[in-house]
């Protein structure tokens, strides 16, 4: 029988920063060789660098996973959503996120950061898409993927690609070991992030080359009014944001009496 007619399955990864990428490189690189990966990216990812700089890395990135340059959105930079302060325009990029939810099939898969406390950009992505799924019924097909976190770790330290077990099972793929190396090697394509990545790539390359998976998690909207974990959050500790300032963008955002309702 025929197979080249089929329709393909499309897949959906929604990504805050440019390089957010590196959580999910085996996710995308699966789902562009059976299908389509489309992945948007909602800040300009600005902070430290030029927007067209960074769009460019994780272009070059994107392309050796599989995915075609027309199948990348930067509805961020589109929409003036400043790296960092994506809490403050939580209205804005829902109105991004449901126009693109438009543009793809009902039963694509959604792929988003995890609610964990690492960057409140993050926290706040999952937050509006979480939310919207579950508005319109269709939270069933969002997965979560974890990036990192500050979880029982003392002073500046953070774990790296360790899912939290407050947001439930997890499910696993094992990483081929020369995927895990050129993920590695993918992870070297961000000069314009070198100084983050000086931090990082150390814990992404232990956790690559010792564990070597790809975890997922199912999307719980009531997670999203609950702390990510107990104790400071990462980007607590880093002085980025108090978590009640995030909770509170979201609880308006989420509230019908301020003429939005996610």
């Amino acid at each position: 029988m025929p197979t080249k007619n089929l329709p393909q399955p499309t897949s959906l990864f929604l990504l805050a920063h440019q390089d957010d990428e590196f959580g999910v490189f085996d996710e995308i690189r699966r789902a562009a060789l059976n299908g389509t990966a489309i992945c948007a990216y909602f800040t300009d990812g600005a902070a430290g660098s030029e927007p067209s700089r960074r769009n460019r890395e994780s272009l070059t990135v994107l392309q050796r996973l599989g995915v075609p340059a027309e199948d990348v959105r930067f509805l961020g930079e589109a929409n003036g959503i400043a790296d960092g302060r994506l809490f403050e325009q939580l209205d804005v990029v829902a109105k991004a996120l449901q126009q693109l939810l438009s543009s793809i099939p009902d039963d694509a898969m959604v792929y988003l950061p995890a609610w964990e406390g690492g960057h409140h950009d993050h926290d706040g992505l999952h937050a509006v898409a979480a939310l919207l799924l579950h508005k319109q019924g269709q939270l069933g097909r969002a997965k979560q993927f974890a990036l990192y976190h500050a979880h029982r770790c003392v002073g500046p330290f953070f774990r790296v690609l360790q899912p939290l077990k407050e947001n439930g099972t997890i499910t696993v793929q094992r990483l081929q070991f020369g995927n895990r190396l050129r993920y590695l090697r993918h992870c070297l394509s961000y000069p314009s992030q070198a100084k983050t990545w000086l931090g990082l790539f150390p814990f992404v390359a232990l956790a690559m080359l010792l564990r070597g998976r790809q975890s997922m998690q199912a999307v719980q909207v009531e997670r999203v009014r609950q702390r990510p974990h107990a104790g400071k959050l990462y980007y607590e500790k880093r002085g980025f944001l108090a978590y009640e300032t995030l909770a509170q963008a979201i609880a308006t955002h989420s509230n019908p009496g301020t003429g939005h309702e996610a």
